[in-house]
């Protein structure tokens, strides 16, 4: 896979507001998949799916303790991109305002 490509795959990672929900409630640390389930709208096999799909755009990292699957940002690459996409919507929106 050439740089390119593997650049669409994160873009296409980001373009779900189910998995910018997930980053946004990893920012803060690591989540078991337990917690990332309570208090949100994802089924358990939703959520293994786009939790699949930001694994394979290199967003999200996992770790197994016993039974249970954890999950963090990848790196501060990751936060920043996040946090320069939040600034371009909230600067586009107040211009649309």
């Amino acid at each position: 896979m050439n740089n390119i490509d593997f650049q669409a795959r994160i873009f296409k990672a980001l373009g779900h507001p189910l998995r910018l929900k997930i980053l946004k409630k990893l920012v803060n640390g690591e989540l078991c998949v337990c917690k990332l389930v309570d208090n949100t709208e994802f089924t358990q096999a939703n959520l293994s799916q786009h939790l699949k799909i930001l694994s394979n755009a290199g967003l999200i990292a996992k770790r197994k303790e016993g039974n249970y699957s954890h999950y963090r940002i990848s790196d501060e690459k990751t936060l920043d991109l996040l946090r320069n996409c939040e600034d371009l919507a909230t600067n586009y929106i107040k211009k649309l305002l």
